[in-house]
């Protein structure tokens, strides 16, 4: 594959071998450009995963509040649990308490936990998503690095390294 010229150096049908210096040790033209686009490249890929480790964040912080609220609305449940008929049940309407009867606030209750649930259900999804996406994005990160090093030290014309 590697053509040698009269002059003495390889020519461009040579570029995608091994041989990306020439025979006066200097390395090809092209090769500075490859680093630097990899380099773009690399950093385009680490705003993904850091984009990636924003939203993952995001989602585990949802995921905590909805937590605290399953445990707050299952403390309620176990309290409501506790009342018969002849207890009054009052729920917060804005600044207002209002009398609620205590199958319907039972009822809400119940129905909120279902919600809850479901959300949290949700989330797990998501956060399974998004570590598995992370993972990917880790895994491109690492193999671009290698592709840049190999650039670099090909730039800076190290044998055995290209």
């Amino acid at each position: 594959m590697c053509q040698k010229e009269a002059s003495g150096r390889f020519s461009q049908h040579s570029l995608f071998t091994s041989g990306f210096v020439n025979t006066e040790g200097r390395t090809w033209p092209f090769i500075p450009a490859m680093a630097e686009l990899i380099q773009k490249k690399l950093q385009g890929e680490v705003e993904k995963y850091q984009q990636l480790q924003k939203d993952l964040s995001k989602s585990m912080s949802g995921r905590q509040k909805l937590e605290a609220q399953l445990t707050e609305n299952n403390i309620v449940k176990e309290e409501l649990a506790l009342l018969d008929g002849s207890n009054v049940v009052f729920k917060l309407l804005g600044p207002v308490l209002v009398r609620q009867e205590l199958g319907e606030a039972r009822a809400t209750v119940g129905k909120r936990l279902e919600y809850i649930t479901a959300e949290i259900k949700r989330y797990e999804s998501q956060l399974r998503d998004l570590e598995q996406q992370s993972e990917q994005q880790r895994e491109t990160l690492a193999q671009l690095q290698q592709e840049f090093q190999r650039a670099q030290a090909a730039k800076a014309g190290v044998p055995g390294k290209a």
